[in-house]
């Protein structure tokens, strides 16, 4: 794909949704780091059922804390690993408040020094939070990438590379947003939405799918 389509898509993508942001629900910094962590192999969708169970309870490092492994467990056992995700935000927390007086680090090796919390999850707090032009791959944006020809790779890590260098610095600020967005509802896993798609003329995917007539 040449830069002048990708130029087109982020256009319209951009045109489209000015303002996008992450559908995980979160009013502090350290909200949206722990909803990330939880969303591993979870929709957004159930970490959010959760965490409005479980942040009226207990929103904080200390809080967590206090609760424990087994009391957090009751709060987000409706998530997929929730045993071990449980056990790292527990150890997660207890190092915030032993290295980082109990806040959030803008720094990625510490966060990703954080139990749980990988490369995607620090691109994801450092664009979401701290305004980074991070782009954080999921399964969508892996798909959306090398399904249109936009940034192909074999894997997450040259996905991202690839995006790094080609999408221009306008849009790096919301690139990840956009990208999961239409991977979520549009440019889904096994039928995709083509006839209503919002970039379909720009797209090298060979193999669209339109809804019969």
């Amino acid at each position: 794909m040449n830069q002048r389509k990708r130029i087109a898509i982020f256009t319209r993508l951009r045109d489209n949704n000015p303002h996008p942001a992450t559908e995980l629900a979160y009013g502090t910094v350290f909200e949206l780091l722990i909803a990330v962590l939880l969303s591993a192999q979870a929709t957004d969708i159930g970490v959010n059922k959760a965490t409005a169970k479980l942040y009226p309870v207990a929103n904080t490092p200390q809080g967590l804390l206090t609760l424990g492994v087994e009391g957090v467990k009751k709060y987000i056992k409706t998530i997929g690993l929730f045993n071990v995700k449980a056990e790292n935000i527990i150890k997660t927390c207890r190092l915030l408040l032993e290295k980082h007086q109990g806040e959030v680090p803008e720094d990625r090796e510490a966060l990703e020094a954080l139990p749980g919390v990988g490369r995607k999850t620090a691109n994801v707090v450092l664009n979401t939070a701290f305004g980074w032009s991070t782009i954080a791959v999921d399964t969508h944006i892996f798909r959306v990438s090398n399904r249109t020809g936009l940034a192909p790779g074999a894997n997450v890590d040259q996905v991202e590379e690839k995006l790094l260098k080609v999408v221009p610095t306008e849009f790096k600020q919301n690139c990840h947003h956009w990208l999961i967005l239409h991977g979520r509802y549009s440019c889904i896993a096994r039928k995709p939405r083509c006839g209503s798609c919002l970039i379909e003329d720009l797209c090298e995917f060979k193999e669209k799918n339109y809804p019969a007539s």
